[in-house]
């Protein structure tokens, strides 16, 4: 499974493990402008393949009120894309607060304020990943004990 944060100007990915357990930062794609997605699509179309993902999990930034704002409307505009070039599911998945976990999670590291913009897109992305892999863990559970 990939997770990704996507950005104006960025694309954080993350892979699960087979187990769909934890979730792993691969990667920060950049681009040079906001709508210039061909790259970016292809890189993610070499991930699919080289890391066989068969489920995508896409942040989804709404506002804290729960509003969907210009930044949601551009992330489900990239879910479409990414659904047309992949034939894969792509599930959005509540962003809200994972760049500021992110944040917090390098400076408790030590990484350098200026070092951690390479590095804030990727973990977001695992955060994404994680909380999505941890739901379906809990579902699993549940279900369970019926």
């Amino acid at each position: 499974m990939m997770g990704l944060d996507y950005g104006t100007k960025t694309v954080g990915v993350a892979i699960s493990d087979a187990l769909l357990l934890t979730a792993q930062g691969i990667e920060t794609i950049t681009r040079k402008e906001e709508n210039k997605l061909r790259r970016t699509c292809a890189r993610i179309e070499e991930l699919i393949r080289e890391y066989e993902v068969g489920k995508i999990v896409l942040g989804f930034p709404k506002h804290m009120n729960n509003d969907i704002g210009e930044r949601a409307e551009k992330a489900l505009e990239f879910q479409e894309m990414l659904r047309r070039r992949t034939n894969l599911e792509v599930v959005m998945w509540d962003e809200r607060l994972t760049t500021v976990a992110a944040e917090q999670t390098l400076m408790e590291s030590g990484v350098r304020r200026e070092n951690r913009k390479k590095y804030v897109d990727k973990i977001a992305a695992v955060f994404i990943l994680q909380g999505y892999l941890d739901s379906l863990s809990m579902r699993e559970r549940e279900h369970g004990k019926d």
